[in-house]
C-alpha cells in the first residue's frame, strides 16, 4: 500500500463517506487511491495520526442535523490533525433494489435509521404497509437489496453501484436541500496541499474560567475585525459538569490579517485557541 495515496474513510463501501474520499481523491489527483475502510471516525483520526493513511475523510456538518459531535471530539481532544479541505455533497437517497425487483415485490425496506427518517414521506405514500428495518449503514442496506429481491435498500447511487442494485426509485428524500460537509484530514505538513479562492478557518477555543460575559468576549473580537462567523457550537469539555469550550467557523484564512488579529487578541484572553484547519471551500 502506498501511504501516499492511503485514505481512511467511514466504510463500508458505498457510504457518503466513501463517495467524498473519491472526490477528494480527484482534487489531490490521486489516481488510484488506497481506500482504507473504517468503523468509526475515531479510527479514521487513528489511521492519519498513527501515520496508517496520510489522509482521512470525516463527516463534518449536516444542512439537517448540525455539526457532527464525533468529528469536534475528536479534534478537541484526540488528534494533533488538521483540516485540509472540505467537500459538499447531496444527499439524494434512493430506493434501490435486486436487478429483478420491483415495488410490488417489496415486502421490507431496509436503512439507516437516518436514511429511513429522511424519507418518511416517500415511504407513507409509496410503500404504506411495507415495514421497515434499521441497518448499520445506507449501504449495508444496498448489499442486502442486491441480494434479495424482497427487500429495497435507501442508499446512494454509489453503494447501489458498488453492490450491484439497481435503482428503483431516484431522489427520494423529504428535504432536496440536505446535505453532508466532509472534511480531508491529514498532518499540518499538508496544509497548502490544496488551493482556492474563498478559504475556512475552524478553531477550538478554551476559556480561562467559566464567567458571565465569556461567549460575548470571543464574539467581540471577530465583530471588531469585521469577521463573518459560519458556525459556533458549544461542547462540554469532559472535565466537570457546566465547563465548555467552543468551535468557531469564520470566513478567511488565517493568513489574512483581520484573522490574525483577532486570533492574536482572543490568545490574550483564552487559556487555548487551537486552530483546526485553514482550508479552501472553492
Amino acid at each position: 500500500m502506498s501511504f501516499d495515496n492511503a485514505i481512511a474513510f467511514l466504510g463500508p463501501k458505498g457510504t457518503y463517506c466513501n463517495e467524498a474520499a473519491l472526490r477528494f481523491a480527484a482534487r489531490l489527483g490521486i489516481v488510484e487511491p488506497e481506500l482504507i475502510e473504517c468503523t468509526s471516525f475515531d479510527e479514521v483520526f487513528d489511521c492519519v495520526d498513527e501515520g496508517v493513511a496520510r489522509f482521512g475523510v470525516v463527516g463534518k456538518e449536516n444542512s439537517l442535523e448540525g455539526p457532527v459531535t464525533a468529528t469536534l471530539d475528536n479534534f478537541a481532544f484526540r488528534t494533533d490533525a488538521v483540516i485540509l479541505a472540505e467537500e459538499v455533497i447531496d444527499v439524494d437517497h434512493c430506493l434501490v433494489a435486486h436487478p429483478t425487483a420491483t415495488l410490488e415485490t417489496i415486502e421490507r425496506v431496509a436503512s439507516h435509521p437516518q436514511g429511513l427518517a429522511q424519507c418518511r414521506r416517500f415511504l407513507r405514500t409509496s410503500l404504506p404497509d411495507t415495514p421497515t428495518l434499521a441497518v448499520s449503514s445506507t449501504a449495508e442496506s444496498a448489499r442486502m437489496a442486491a441480494g434479495d429481491p424482497t427487500v429495497a435498500g435507501i442508499s446512494n447511487r454509489l453503494a447501489a453501484e458498488v453492490h450491484g442494485a439497481q435503482i428503483l426509485v431516484p431522489s427520494i428524500q423529504d428535504n432536496p436541500e440536505n446535505q453532508t460537509a466532509f472534511a480531508l484530514v491529514g498532518r499540518m505538513a499538508d496544509e497548502n496541499l490544496l488551493t482556492g479562492t474563498r478559504y475556512k478557518t475552524s478553531l477550538a477555543l478554551f476559556l480561562r474560567a467559566d464567567k458571565p460575559g465569556a461567549l460575548q468576549m470571543i464574539l467581540s473580537e471577530f465583530t471588531y475585525a469585521g469577521i463573518n462567523l459560519t458556525m459556533l457550537q458549544s461542547r462540554p469539555t469532559k472535565k466537570q459538569l457546566g465547563d465548555y469550550m467552543f468551535f468557531v467557523e469564520l470566513g478567511g484564512s488565517i493568513h489574512d490579517i483581520d484573522v490574525q488579529t483577532a486570533l492574536e487578541c482572543l490568545r490574550l484572553k483564552l487559556r487555548e485557541v487551537k486552530v483546526l484547519g485553514s482550508y479552501p471551500i472553492e
